[in-house]
């Protein structure tokens, strides 16, 4: 039988605040976090705009000497875990370091690094590479500094499935406790990719919105839609066998009832056209809850505000619920926050677990006419009611499709 899973501490660093509270107090504020790119003179790109985080100081989440051995992905996931760690209350002198695990994934790294040290190389030769280059750039750095930052010695893993990586971290996290891995999982995403070839390459791509506009650049299921804004930041939550936070006394802020991932096999960038794949996360994670399409009222949405993405996901919620569709709740997180990449899975999951927590379901910020064949309920205005259930989904290039639901803390 497997074991269940509770929710007992969460941290998060976002553009819209560092901090899970300022975060929320921004979200039931509806603060944009968009502005022009101020990490790089972006004068002559395409697209002007992110979601940057604008209150982060590093020197005060660890040392200095820390700091200068960090990337700022895995700044960011440090700060992030200890916040989490901190109100959960997990006091790991009194815990077994090998059953408290960690599964913090990045879709890409550090570019930062590749830029800078490329940099060298081609100004001053290969002897001028550092000699921390590559444990600063991979990308299971941020899941290796937070193990040691906070002496975490059980599973450690860096799930990398591109913008569905938060999700799948925290999915898998979720397995481990269940199949008894370990006891404890602090789990999420992180992401710091608003560098120039970072915009350079999804400009390329044609994937992001080119609006000087910040109140009109990242508008999901919009018609007018036409692009996602890059974002940063990290979510980091702590996942605990229920048990085992009820013998301690901790605070449970959600259960995780369930979770579903499939691939499309279809395209590198595009999701499915029928919706198929993401529609069969959704369904496995209701299956394993043993939660009916009916019962669920709540859909935080991948939502990114590109044309494709956005219809492929009504699509699937459709072919997922059926005629309950209609009766859904849908939002995008990230028409506040922009698309944290890696990160977003993460961070709209501690959104989920807030508005489980207080009954309140936040509007998709900017959507004023949604776009043709988009026909369900994306919240254009924020609603006060009791939610039983919420469903997150995250979607991502090479065919991803990941699906978390959540429920009221259990009996």
């Amino acid at each position: 039988m497997s074991r269940r899973v509770a929710v007992t501490g969460m941290g998060a660093v976002t553009p819209i605040g560092t901090g899970v509270e300022a975060f929320w107090e921004s979200i039931r504020q509806e603060r944009i976090g968009f502005a022009p790119i101020t990490r790089f003179d972006a004068s002559g790109y395409k697209c002007g705009l992110a979601a940057e985080v604008k209150d982060f100081r590093p020197e005060d989440h660890m040392d200095k000497k820390s700091v200068r051995r960090m990337e700022l992905f895995c700044q960011f996931a440090v700060a992030a875990a200890g916040e989490a760690m901190g109100d959960a209350g997990l006091n790991m002198e009194r815990e077994d370091p090998f059953r408290v695990g960690c599964s913090i994934g990045s879709g890409i790294g550090s570019l930062q690094a590749i830029e800078r040290e490329y940099g060298k190389l081609l100004e001053k030769g290969p002897s001028r590479v550092g000699p921390l280059f590559v444990p600063m750039m991979i990308s299971n750095m941020a899941a290796g500094n937070v193990s040691i930052a906070l002496g975490l010695k059980g599973k450690s893993l860096n799930v990398v499935t591109a913008c569905a990586t938060g999700t799948n971290s925290i999915g898998e996290a979720f397995r481990a406790i269940q199949c008894g891995d370990a006891e404890v999982m602090l789990a999420g995403g992180t992401e710091a990719a608003v560098t120039p070839i970072g915009i350079a390459g999804f400009s390329a791509l044609k994937a992001l919105s080119e609006s000087r506009d910040p109140a009109r650049c990242s508008i999901p299921f919009d018609k007018d839609r036409s692009g996602f804004v890059m974002g940063e930041g990290a979510g980091v939550v702590v996942l605990e066998e229920l048990e085992h936070a009820r013998a301690r006394g901790a605070h449970i802020y959600a259960e995780v009832l369930g979770y579903g991932c499939t691939s499309d096999a279809f395209h590198i960038t595009s999701p499915a056209e029928d919706g198929s794949g993401a529609a069969r996360a959704m369904e496995y994670a209701m299956a394993e809850a043993g939660v009916a399409p009916g019962e669920v009222t709540y859909i935080n949405a991948h939502g990114t505000s590109t044309h494709l993405n956005d219809l492929f996901e009504t699509r699937a919620i459709k072919m997922a619920f059926g005629d309950q569709a209609g009766k859904l709740r849908i939002n995008s997180t990230k028409s506040m926050i922009g698309h944290l990449l890696g990160a977003a899975g993460a961070v709209e999951f501690i959104t989920c677990v807030k508005e489980l927590q207080e009954g309140f379901i936040h509007r998709t910020v900017g959507l004023q006419e949604a776009g043709e064949e988009l026909d369900l309920d994306y919240c254009r205005e924020s609603r006060e009611e009791a939610i039983p259930y919420a469903l997150s989904n995250s979607l991502g290039f090479g065919g991803h499709n990941a699906s978390i639901l959540l429920g009221q803390p259990g009996n």
